[in-house]
Formats: C-alpha cells, structure tokens, sequence
C-alpha cells in the first residue's frame, strides 16, 4: 500500500499543489522549522481533501494554521477523539474546517484533513516543528527535511483511520505541478565553517565577520525528487554546553510549562580500551522485500539496496571476533534463517554464511519484521554472549508500533542497532527500537557508504559497557531540579548526550552560576565531566527546549494509539496537551465559521501526483552492477592462470563496470585522465574482493586471488619471503595490511576492525613478532613489506 505526499481527497482525485516553501532556523544544534504549504482549488465544487506528509520521528510539532482567502485560522490542540468529532460536526453544518494529527501507525506519518474548500479559494498551510539535530561522525550536524514517502507493506488488519492505503499515480519529475523553496538561517556561538547539501544551495552568505551567523538557500527550481539534507560544520562542537530558557508567561509555576527548563549536552570522552575478542552473540537481520531491489540514489552505477546490504553483511562477517557466535535472518512476507540457531564463528561457519549472504537477493515480498524478531528473542541466550542484533532495512512497514513494543519489551536481554536503507526509510522505527534497546540507529541514503555506519555501529557494540551513570547538580539552596529525561543507562564512545531538566524555586540574580557533573565508570574506572552555566534563563517566544523536554519524555511512553494502555496513557494525553506538542492521543482542530453561508451540496475529491524517483535506466546500471559483482567474486575464487601486475579485469556485457582492480601504475595514468570517480569506484571494489578473501581469524593466505587484488605478480610474492621463519600466510596478511594503509586510508572505519583481527592473528601466531624472537623482528620485516610495495607505512601499526 502506499503513503503519498500532498493534499489528497478520501476518493483519491488530484489537487492542484503549487508550491511549498520552508523557513529553517538552526541556532546551535536545535533547529526550529517552518513549513507552508499553498494549495488552491481550480475546480467549479468545493472540496474536502486532506494532506498527508513525512515528518522525522524526533520532531516536536506544536502549531498548526491554515491562511484561507487571508484570513489566518489557528487550530488548537485537543484530545484526538474529540477533535475528530468536531471536525466531522462542523463539515456536516457546511463549515471549513481543519484537522492534523498523527498516523495510527506511525509516528513519522501526519495527516490534515482540509473540509469545504470553496471554489477558487487558495490555502495555505503552515506546520512549525523544532528538533534536536544528531551529530555525525565527522562533527557535521545533520538537519532532513522529509519529502520522500515510500510504499509501506502491512497487514491486512488495518486500521480504518490509517492513512496508509493511499494510491497516487506516478509523475515523471519534470511534469510534477508543485516546487519547493527553502531559506536556512543558521546561528552559533561556535563559528560556522561551513554548510553541505545532497541538493544544490546558494552560496553561503555570512552575516557578520565573526562567521557566527549565515543564511543560504535552495537553489531554484528544486523539486521534491528526495530528501533534503544539509550538514552544517561548526568549528567546535564537542564542547559540554548547558542553556536554560524561561517558562512560559501564561503557564502556572511548578509545572513543565512555567518553570524554567534546562538543556545539557555532554561529549563523554570514553577512552578506547581492549574488549573480549570473543564475546557476543551477533544476530542480523537483512531486509528482502522487493523494496530492496531499488537503487541507492539517482546517481549512474548506484547500487541496489540490496548489493549495498549485501556487501555490508560481509564486511560485518568478516569483521567479527573468533569465538563470537552469529546468525543472519532474510525477511519480506515470510523470512528465512540461516541457522536453526546461532552458531560459533569459525572459519567453517562463516565461509558457509559469505556463500548464503551472496545469493540474497530482495525476493521475499513485502515487509513483515516483527515475526523473525519475536523468533530471535525467543532463542536460547548463549550464557557470557549478550545478544546484539543488527537491523537493515528501507524501513516500509506499517506495523511500526507493535515492532517497538516487541523490542521494548525484550530490551533487558539485547541491544538492537538499526539501518534505515534509502530515501523514505521510517524514521520512527528505525530511531525507536534503537532507542528503546539501548542501541545506535543509522540512516544510508544517496551517497552514503553503508559499510562506514554499519561498522562504527559493530564497533560500538564490542565497546565495553559503561556503568553507573549518573547526574549531579551543584545549585544555589532555593533551586532544585527534577529530570524530565529518562534515566541513561547505555554511552557510547564519541556518542553526543543530551538531558532535559526542570528547575523550580527561587531564581538567583543573573550572574550567578550553577554546576552540572556527569559521572560514570568504565572497567572499574570512574570518569566525570563537568559544565558551568549561568542559571538566568532566556526567553523564546516558542518555548523551544521546554517543547523539546516534552517531547522527549511523551517518546518513551508513547507507543501508538492502539498500543499505549492504562496510566502512560493519560500521561501522555495530558503532557501533550499541556506542552502544545502532538501525540497518539491529540490532533490539532480549527473550525472557521465566518463564512458568508456554509458550504451547501457534496464535496469533490483530488488528489497530487507523486514523483518517479528511478529511471528504468537507473535500476538497468544497478543491476548489471550486482551481475558482475557475482561474476568477478566467483572468478577470484577460482583465478586460473595468474595475470600480470599491468593486467586488469572487465566485465562481460556490462560496459558501465570496467577494470575494478588496476596495477598503480594504470591508476596513476587514469588519474591523470581526471577519471576521479571512476578510480574511487575501482579502489572500493578491491576492498570489497579483500574483504571476501580474508580468513575468519584475520589472516589472508598467499594466492593468486589476494595478488590479484593488490595488483602483484603471484610469483613475485612467492619469492619475495623476507625470511625463512615468516611463512606465506603471515607475509599475505602483513601485505594486505600495509596495502590497506597505503591505498585506502580515508576508508579506514570500514576496515578498522578487519586490521585489528590481523595484527592480532600476527601477534598470536607469528614468532617473529614476540619479544625476543631471534627472526628478523617487525621494524624489518615493515621495511621490506613497504619496499615491495613501493609504500611507507608505519611498523608501529603492527604493534598491539
């Protein structure tokens, strides 16, 4: 069934949308939006239509209002049942009226009822949000607008009241009636460097000469082709700050709403210590729904999601401590297992994995994971193994509420780190079972590598565990403070933290400061970091961080309309409407009865087209590419005869994918060429076929395929032992290494964990590394690798 984007009637006829324009504001890492959407009806009868949009799953609505013929009507916020009986008596008196509220299933799906629009009227909608931002690896924060609705499989029960069984028909891009406008101001004590987008911007326009201020915009005659991302690179953000703002004027005092309320964001500086190699039981569960068989992005050459996925699980195999056990669940309509239950990771058990994960592919049918989930949680726990499950999917499931109480519910005995797959993913379930787990969620889209995200995540869950977190307040004795964050049990290393906190009392004069300190232990250890902050709370017209602590609070006990009960049910009511922010369990209504007369006769139905994000071409490229991926992959198997170091590989039938493995010399020639891209594309295939060819234990062994790889003669290898006690695997894995430093260094999260199991295969298996050894010792052995391979790679990295 499918969830399509803009104005639509219940009969499913188009409405014309012209234009939608946002106004961004991103001050620190809080951004605050603004988005108006402009409608008018062409046609000769009124209509009732309604608007069903995206929206992340962290995003705080809290006003709603439509611009009808100039005149401004403000909807209010009101207990969900209630405002849909109000909404249905004023259509049925022949009033305008307006309705907004979330989906029953979904919690990053909204939906507007629009009743009696009159011919010739014009509307204009307009939705305000704030949001936290989440920070990404390389210090960028990360703002989305969500444009991108995507087909969601569920089952047949559902829900009547659910928007999710909308059929729109499909518009090339160049033919879609409506364009999107987009102004950002972006604000920071921090200094703003600078400002990219997955879409073509304006020129960044500096408001000052301290670069604390700027503006820049969407280029004209943007469509709504994807999602619209900008990351936006201060010049420091891991720097603990707190920011306190004043309650509201017309709120009572000692509630959430009128007493001051306080942001803190912490950057713990875990330090990187040396985890059991060999603990965990590491569950991964692989999205095949035909879904999946769409391409990345738009871009030529860009793979399936499922080629992406694939080469992942992979890489995540490979990556895996000896003595850990695993198991990998495909799943669609139905799902299949590799192992009746998980096993060791052996040589033996992963070969037999790489072989199963390459003959996936997205043939299972629509997207049903909440039966391999209960199956997961219903095994045997493996005693000093805790489980860690890893969920990759283009998240288009329906049933995302009963999904996130499964995990919830299970949550004391698994940690659950999630992928959302492509544009359109569902950000309410992938950000909540990671959530409620304990876990970290991720989202691949465009160009993103998946293997990056998806190994920082593998590396997160073989940190070890940090204990005892806590909080502590240093006050003046009229101030206290109460949390409105739920309890932190689980940190991760390079993990931003964010806690909201109420502060009652008696507010000291303005220069007075207060102290907060985040304690926690590691391996015994016991660590803390500390902010001072003045305790003067500033004004914001919008209550920003006040709706932000509400709306975080109403995530952890908000599971649906259906599947929140009893007392967390009323909570959530009540904080909702007492905070302005939307709910399960609130929607927002507006009735406008200053009409001349009420509307008179039935109401006509419309419809907006949705955008074709693919080409026939598009997915044509993705799939010669995933062919001759397999083709080559069976080839370094089985090599044959050996080729020489200028030799280079092609592609039969696919023109598109050339030569993925080039001698340095041919690289250095094609660089020239200015066939950038091109190399790049080659150099991640040479990873990719390293990967599948390093042993479970971290070793490589000296054949033809590994020379292969790394563009050697075999035979120079072979007689290019540097001493009689290094034998051919540990002269393999120690090229392999030095290769990867050479030549891949800007990819290094993606195969980190690939060289910590090599040079710990060395250290545990080769004599010459051990103290004392009477062999020729590492600095030499370095020496010569590097010589061989016409490199310079440091000998400590061969150090543990």
């Amino acid at each position: 069934m499918v969830r399509a984007s803009g104005l639509l009637a219940g009969q499913n006829k188009p409405v014309a949308l012209k234009s939608i324009s946002v106004d961004l504001s991103i001050h620190e890492f809080v951004a605050g939006v603004s988005a108006t959407l402009n409608y008018e009806n062409e046609e000769k009868v009124p209509l009732e239509a309604f608007f069903v949009f995206p929206m992340d799953e962290d995003s705080a609505v809290y006003s709603f209002e439509a611009l009808v013929d100039e005149k401004k009507i403000v909807a209010e916020l009101q207990d969900k049942m209630k405002a849909q009986k109000k909404y249905e008596e004023a259509l049925a008196q022949g009033f305008q009226a307006y309705l907004l509220e979330e989906d029953a299933c979904s919690r990053d799906v909204f939906r507007c009822n629009v009743g009696n629009l009159q011919p010739g009227s014009r509307v204009a909608l307009t939705l305000r949000y704030v949001q936290e931002l989440p920070l990404e690896a390389d210090g960028a924060l990360r703002y989305v607008l969500p444009t991108i609705l995507n087909p969601r499989y569920h089952l047949s029960a559902l829900p009547a009241d659910s928007s999710l069984d909308l059929k729109t028909p499909l518009t090339p891009l160049e033919q879609l009636p409506y364009t999107l406008s987009m102004c950002a101001t972006l604000s920071s004590q921090l200094g703003i460097q600078r400002v990219q987008s997955n879409c073509a911007l304006s020129p960044i326009l500096f408001l000052g000469q301290d670069k604390t201020r700027a503006q820049v915009s969407l280029a004209e005659g943007h469509r709504f082709d994807r999602d619209v991302e900008l990351l936006i690179y201060y010049s420091e953000v891991h720097s603990p700050r707190v920011a306190v703002e004043l309650g509201g004027a017309e709120a009572k005092p000692d509630t959430l709403m009128g007493d001051p309320c306080a942001m803190v964001s912490f950057y713990p500086e875990i330090p990187e210590v040396e985890t059991s190699r060999s603990c965990g039981e590491f569950v991964f569960l692989m999205d095949r729904s035909g879904s999946m068989q769409c391409p990345m992005g738009k871009e030529n050459r860009s793979q399936m999601r499922i080629d992406a996925a694939k080469e992942t699980l992979i890489l995540l195999l490979k990556s895996l401590p000896m003595g850990c056990y695993f198991n990998i669940y495909g799943f669609g309509s139905s799902y299949e297992v590799f192992f009746p239950e998980s096993v060791r990771y052996t040589q033996k058990t992963m070969e037999v994995a790489v072989e199963r994960v390459k003959l996936m592919s997205a043939d299972l049918g629509g997207t049903e994971i909440l039966t391999p989930l209960q199956n997961v949680f219903r095994g045997r726990p493996i005693p000093g193994h805790p489980l860690q499950v890893f969920v990759f999917t283009d998240g288009e499931v329906a049933e995302t509420f009963s999904v996130i109480k499964e995990v919830k519910f299970n949550s004391k005995k698994h940690r659950c780190f999630s992928f959302g797959i492509g544009e359109g993913a569902s950000t309410s379930l992938i950000k909540n079972i990671a959530r409620v787990s304990g876990g970290t969620a991720e989202f691949i889209t465009g160009k993103d590598r998946m293997q990056s995200k998806a190994l920082r995540s593998l590396q997160r869950s073989l940190q070890s565990v940090v204990e005892d977190v806590s909080l502590s307040w240093d006050l003046p004795s009229d101030l206290s403070t109460s949390m409105i964050s739920p309890e932190q049990t689980t940190i991760f290393r390079g993990q931003r933290l964010i806690i909201y906190a109420q502060l009652s009392g008696v507010m000291p004069p303005s220069e007075a400061t207060g102290e907060v300190c985040l304690k926690y232990t590691l391996q015994g250890k016991s660590f803390e970091s500390k902010v001072t902050f003045l305790l003067q709370p500033k004004p914001d017209a919008n209550l920003t961080i006040h709706r932000l602590a509400a709306k975080s609070l109403i995530q952890t006990k908000d599971l649906g309309f259906r599947e929140t009960i009893g007392r967390n049910k009323i909570e959530v009511l009540n904080l909702s409407l007492e905070s302005g922010v939307m709910s399960s369990f609130t929607a927002f209504v507006a009735i406008n009865k200053e009409l001349n007369e009420p509307v008179q006769g039935p109401m006509a139905h419309r419809e907006v087209p949705r955008p074709v994000l693919f080409s026939t071409s598009t997915a044509a490229r993705a799939q010669c590419y995933s062919r001759a991926l397999a083709a080559t992959s069976s080839s370094l198997r089985n090599p044959g005869r050996q080729r020489s170091c200028c030799a280079t590989m092609t592609y039969q039938s696919c023109d598109a994918v050339k030569a993925p493995f080039l001698s340095q010399n041919t690289q250095a020639s094609s660089s020239k060429g200015g066939h950038k891209s091109e190399l790049g594309f080659r150099r991640e295939t040479s990873i990719m076929f390293l990967v599948y060819l390093q042993n479970a234990d971290g070793s490589w062994n000296l054949d033809g395929a590994l020379a292969q790889v790394l563009g050697l003669n075999f035979e120079d290898m072979q007689t290019s032992y540097p001493d009689e006690q290094v034998d051919g695997s540990d002269w393999a894995t120690m090229l392999a290494v030095l290769w990867l430093h050479a030549n891949c260094r800007d990819l290094k999260d993606e195969w980190h964990l690939l060289e910590r199991k090599a040079v710990s295969w060395l250290h545990d298996h080769a004599a010459w590394l051990r103290p004392f050894s009477p062999g020729p010792g590492v600095p030499m052995l370095v020496k010569k690798g590097n010589a061989f391979l016409k490199s310079s790679v440091n000998p400590r990295l061969f150090t543990r």
